[in-house]
């Protein structure tokens, strides 16, 4: 059938699935945290248990990106775009009617593979189906539907939970994709000129791992920092990464090119996903919690809270493009969103208190929202001047994954403070006349439920209650974002120090490939 279809009528085609596409995914990061308490008020599990809905997701859609480029490249983009999407739709599927919260986080991990393939392979098909001026428009439709999935997923969300119930968020997914199978057929089929094959071993040793520090990271809380577990697999995740170091030292074509690191300006490109997954990404799955147990808000309203960080997105690339446009260099307007990023978070953290309303949040969530929009896309565009033109892929590839893979464990990380923390405060302060412990208490707290717990209790007591539970969190909550704003500082500055020194012309590939051999 597709061949009786003009190649212009193809090429739109391939666009809206694609968009379409790079709008669901991103709805998977901004929308699950608003869906957890849901969850866990149905499935009744475990803090860690809930948390993996979104974590294994964040995990497995970092770790698998390379290795689905190199088979998108060996295999072909639409083959694995094809599977891709049967991957994401099935899993989204499952967890539409999981009843066990084991099979939904397992689930979300399989969706996370899908939604790597298809980002990768997508991605490839609109690089060889548009050419020119209209590859441009393209790409640039791709950051303005990227950016609405993140600002439209916690409000989407809010929505069909609120109204339909948590499982209509995944079923929509399900849905959807397959709208977008039924394009596959028109999208043009096209492999790497250069194939080389996938780095099992890099690939491996890497997603173990980052699993286990994710794995250690989630259930420090519960099982003890000091804990035989906990400090084993943080002990396994060392010794995975260093041997995954020595793996691609040796490696022909390997997942990572370390050789890239010898550029200070790489380095500092590449850290500044870093400061908006500490000031910006941890707050797409976590702060929704907050706001529904400190104001009592809906799922509904807080999702539409969350548009004021997200929606500024879709117009602060514009701002950027035309400050470039005036003479203003791309490190000025790096510094300006690394600014607005870090006095965001730090603001926050100073406006952040029980009942907190829109006006007194709008200021620091708008603010944050216009510092990733100043580099988003602005930043992929710069790595790739820095690097020789042979090595542009490797250059993306090792820039998303570093993106995807500091947001998987920092959103880890920063759920597992806040429990502990909680607990700590809870503990101080705690009445025999509460209901659980402190421990239970501080995991309902952080995924959202107080209402339940308060159900438990007289009347005349809830009150005192709430303000007890509801200051302690907003304590718990203010370290984080100061401690996120002091790590978002010191990150700043060394990326304004390397970003200052003096340009040079990028390596040759020769030069590149002759340090990765001298390493090894």
């Amino acid at each position: 059938m597709s061949a009786l279809v003009g190649v212009r009528t193809r090429s739109g085609i391939a666009l809206v699935a694609i968009l379409l596409t790079l709008l669901i995914l991103p709805t998977s990061v901004t929308g699950s945290g608003v869906a957890l308490p849901h969850i866990g008020a149905e499935t009744r599990a475990s803090l860690d248990a809930l948390q993996w809905a979104v974590h294994a997701y964040n995990l497995t859609f970092a770790s698998f990106m390379l290795a689905c480029g190199s088979l998108a490249d060996l295999l072909g983009r639409r083959r694995v775009f094809a599977a891709g999407a049967v991957v994401f739709a099935v899993a989204s599927l499952v967890s539409a009617v999981a009843t066990d919260i084991y099979l939904l986080d397992l689930a979300r991990g399989i969706a996370g593979v899908g939604a790597a393939a298809l980002l990768t392979s997508g991605s490839s098909i609109l690089a060889t189906t548009f050419e020119g001026a209209a590859r441009t428009r393209v790409f640039a439709a791709v950051g303005i539907t990227t950016g609405a999935g993140l600002a439209l997923g916690a409000m989407a969300a809010g929505l069909l939970a609120d109204n339909f119930g948590w499982r209509s968020f995944f079923g929509s997914h399900a849905l959807l994709m397959l709208l977008v199978l039924l394009a596959v057929p028109f999208l043009r089929e096209s492999r790497g000129s250069a194939v080389s094959k996938v780095d099992w071993p890099g690939t491996t040793t890497f997603v173990a791992g980052l699993f286990l520090l994710m794995l250690g990271v989630v259930e420090g809380p519960q099982w003890g920092w000091g804990s035989p577990g906990v400090l084993g697999l943080l002990a396994g995740s060392v010794l995975l990464m260093v041997l995954f170091v020595l793996v691609e030292r040796r490696q022909r074509h390997p997942m990572f090119d370390l050789a890239l690191l010898r550029s200070a300006r790489f380095v500092a490109l590449c850290l500044i996903p870093v400061v908006v997954t500490f000031a910006f990404v941890i707050l797409l799955p976590l702060l929704p919690n907050y706001l529904l147990v400190a104001n009592r808000a809906s799922s509904q309203a807080v999702g539409a809270t969350m548009l004021l960080m997200t929606l500024p997105i879709l117009v602060a690339p514009i701002l950027a493009g035309r400050l470039i446009k005036t003479g203003v260099t791309a490190r000025t307007v790096f510094v300006l969103s690394l600014a607005c990023l870090t006095i965001g978070v730090g603001w926050l953290a100073a406006a952040l208190q029980p009942g907190v309303g829109v006006a007194a949040l709008a200021g620091p969530l708008i603010l944050l929202g216009v510092g990733l929009g100043l580099n988003f896309g602005l930043v992929d565009g710069a790595v790739l001047t820095v690097v020789p033109p042979e090595s542009t892929g490797a250059a993306a590839g090792f820039l998303n994954t570093l993106r995807l893979g500091s947001e998987a464990v920092v959103i880890a990380a920063a759920g597992s403070a806040l429990v502990d923390l909680l607990r700590n405060r809870l503990g101080d302060g705690w009445s025999p006349s509460y209901p659980g412990t402190p421990e239970a208490l501080a995991n309902s707290v952080n995924s959202g439920d107080l209402g339940g717990p308060m159900s438990m209790l007289p009347a005349g007591i809830r009150p005192q209650f709430f303000d007890f539970v509801t200051q302690s969190f907003t304590g718990a909550w203010q370290v984080v974002l100061w401690s996120s704003a002091a790590i978002c500082a010191a990150l700043s500055v060394a990326i304004y120090a390397m970003l200052a020194e003096p340009e040079r012309e990028p390596a040759t590939t020769t030069e590149f490939e002759a340090c990765r051999v001298g390493q090894a």
